[in-house]
Parts: structure tokens; sequence; C-alpha cells
């Protein structure tokens, strides 16, 4: 059979207080000290709040880094087409520079005739003749050197009175500014005998001529650059030539 055990004690308000176990149930839960608890709440829900927050941060900057780098790198090939423009157009610069300056160089060579004729007319003795004047063509370059001779010369045949009359043209020859000094000498000079009058029935019938001396003075042509030599190509009346070189000089094509 069944038997019942019922405590009355429990059911009285004193053993309920001064009961061991509502002690230990209460003491559990203590009450008006929640802070703690709610810290760990806030600190719990915050800490994935924040995580979240600068994953979001970091993916947004890193989004824009991207973009700025592709901006950049269009502009560097921008840049780069650009800088290769200006490249080229250097490279052009320099070649035209160089032409131009091949040009002006050749041009600043130049020896007008009329001005070297009017120098020999200046510089020619009153007992010399010239019969003959030559020019000599450039000597070409050879295996890659340079030509000995790139201005060319000039060759005078002509008649003296004397040798000391040919080497009186061969000294002045050799002062003037269009040729060499050390390029300038005597080929040949050559005593030419002259003729005695003829007579017939004691009437001259010939015309008698002295004694000559038929030379050949070889010359080579200065190197010295015109722009150089303005003031004696104005005082041989080259106006033309001067005008071109001064207009050069003031564009600075041409240094003065």
């Amino acid at each position: 059979m069944y038997s019942l055990d019922i405590n009355f004690l429990q059911d009285r308000p004193d053993f309920q207080k001064n009961s061991p176990r509502q002690k230990s149930q209460k003491s559990l839960l203590p009450e008006g000290d929640l802070t703690l608890v709610y810290a760990g709440l806030a600190i719990g829900i915050c800490i994935p709040a924040l995580v979240g927050g600068s994953l979001w941060f970091l993916q947004a900057k890193n989004t824009d880094l991207e973009q700025k780098l592709a901006q950049l790198e269009q502009e560097n090939k921008k840049l780069d087409t650009e800088i290769g423009n200006i490249n080229k157009i250097k490279r052009q610069t320099k070649a035209i520079q160089a032409e131009t300056q091949a040009l002006v160089s050749v041009f600043d060579q130049i020896r007008p005739w009329s001005a070297m004729l009017q120098d020999l007319r200046d510089r020619i003795p009153a007992a010399v003749q010239i019969e003959n004047i030559n020019q000599i063509p450039p000597e070409p370059a050879v295996k890659g050197k340079p030509a000995p001779n790139p201005a060319g010369g000039i060759r005078i045949v002509g008649k003296a009175r004397s040798f000391n009359d040919v080497n009186d043209f061969l000294l002045t020859l050799q002062k003037s500014s269009f040729l060499k000094s050390e390029g300038t000498k005597i080929i040949n000079a050559i005593l030419v005998k002259g003729t005695k009058p003829k007579y017939s029935n004691g009437e001259q019938v010939g015309i008698a001529t002295p004694d000559l001396v038929k030379y050949t003075i070889q010359s080579t042509m200065s190197d010295i650059p015109a722009s150089e030599l303005i003031r004696e190509l104005e005082q041989k009346g080259t106006v033309g030539l001067v005008a071109r070189i001064r207009n050069l000089q003031q564009t600075g094509v041409l240094k003065k």
C-alpha cells in the first residue's frame, strides 16, 4: 500500500524564511546590481557592430583606392603617349636643326668669285699680268677621312717682268684672307726670252719684246667662315652675301 509523508513544517512561514535553499537561490540573483550584466550585453553588441563597420569602411576604402589606381593607370598611359610624342618631336627638331646647321655651314663657306677677283686686282703688282685663273675642285674624302682640301683652290697663270715681281705677287697673295698662306706657292716660273727688233732696208719692221717670266701660282681656299669675313666682303662689294649672313645671325641660326 502507498503511504503519504507530509511535512507540515515546510509550509510554515518561519521555516521558509530560514531555509538555506531559499537563501542560495536569492544570492544567485542579487537585487539592484545589474551594471555588469548590461555592460556585458553592450560589449557583446558593440564589438560585432564595430567589426562590421570596420569591414565596411575598409571595403569602401579599398574600392575607392582601386578606382583611383585605375584612374592613375589611365593617366599614366596618357602621359606615356604624350611623352612619346614629345620625344618624337624632339628627334625631329634635332634632325631639322642638324640639317639647317649643315646648310648654314655650307653657306658659310661660300667664296664669291666677284670678291676674290677684286681681291686679286687689289693685290697684283704693276709689273705682273694675269693671263688665266682656274678653279681647283675640292679633293674628295678617302676611307672616311676628311678631305684635305674641302674648299678647293685656284691656279693663276701669267707673266711678270722678273722673278722678283713674281715673288712680290706671291707675298701679297699669302696675306689674303680668302687664301691659305701656307697653301699658296709658286708651281713654276720660267724665263722667256724676248725678241729683238727686225730691220728691212734700214727700217724697223718688227717690235722688240723684253724678257719675261712666265709663272704659275697655286693657292688653297681659306677655310675661314664667311661670317668672319664680313668686313672684307663689304670692302670687295659683296653686298648680297653680307646681307644674308647678317639675317642669319639675327635669327640665331648663324652665330656672330
